[in-house]
């Protein structure tokens, strides 16, 4: 039996190839509390406390053994070709909860954190290379905000919040990788757009100054820094750190150890 499940995005479980996924809200937060921790009990209060925010309705149990039905139901019908497999083999009643029976490495939020794992310890060990390849094929994983067509309560939130976290960091991360393997010029789209969508992140602000410097471009990478600044200032009210402008004095006077590829600023 082929389960794929995928939370990096928009919901999708498929079972056998056949989608799962209840198009109404609350059986769709079950399914992704499901999803995020499969092979792993989620208790009764865990699942009422997210579809009903703490504050479940006196019928909430039984509401909630109503959507299991129904996310059964739409099992069954996905395992019709699979013989003697029950959902009830597949969405597992607990003492005190509920099971979603199927191997984690079936997630992709299980499969990035893996990969994540493999390229932060290959950061550590300057191993730059193998750093962006993992870091590389975990972030392809992503197709969208995680969980981004469903209903987040708090606890679906305080996970996709994470996993967001999680991501930006291993992209700062494999860009680093990739600036000391010299791979500026590639790069100068990506951080452009990067800065545009996270103006006030000071990480990718910086490395997109020193692959601006290194492409030759010195006026482009003053300028990255002046909106930098800017945005920081009218927003915050703050400065930027002194990381950062230790690297605009640098582009300023044309240090010569700009060029070298171990200058890359980290947090």
């Amino acid at each position: 039996m082929r389960v794929e499940i995928k939370v990096l995005g928009p919901l999708e479980v498929s079972v056998g190839g056949e989608s799962i996924v209840p198009t109404a809200s609350k059986p769709s937060q079950l399914l992704a509390m499901f999803a995020l921790n499969a092979g792993r009990v989620v208790s009764t209060t865990a699942l009422t406390e997210e579809i009903w925010e703490y504050k479940p309705p006196r019928s909430g149990v039984p509401t909630l053994h109503t959507y299991i039905l129904k996310l059964r139901r739409k099992l069954q019908h996905a395992l019709a070709g699979e013989g003697s497999i029950d959902s009830k083999d597949i969405l597992i009643t607990r003492r005190s909860g509920y099971l979603l029976n199927v191997a984690p490495e079936s997630v992709d939020a299980f499969r990035y954190e893996q990969l994540s794992a493999t390229g932060r310890d290959a950061v550590n060990a300057g191993d730059h290379e193998t750093a962006s390849r993992a870091l590389g094929e975990a972030l392809r994983l992503w197709r969208g905000p995680a969980l981004a067509d469903v209903p987040t309560g708090p606890q679906l939130a305080i996970e996709a919040m994470r996993l967001e976290e999680t991501r930006l960091g291993d992209l700062h991360l494999r860009i680093e990788a990739d600036l000391r393997l010299g791979r500026h010029h590639q790069l100068l789209g990506e951080l452009a757009m990067l800065c545009a969508r996270h103006p006030l992140l000071e990480n990718f602000c910086t490395q997109h100054m020193v692959a601006l410097y290194r492409s030759g471009r010195q006026s482009q990478a003053l300028e990255a820094y002046r909106r930098l600044r800017t945005a920081m200032v009218e927003q915050l009210g703050v400065e930027p750190s002194a990381r950062v402008r230790q690297v605009h004095h640098a582009v300023l006077t044309g240090h010569a150890v700009m060029d070298d590829s171990n200058f890359v600023f980290t947090s």
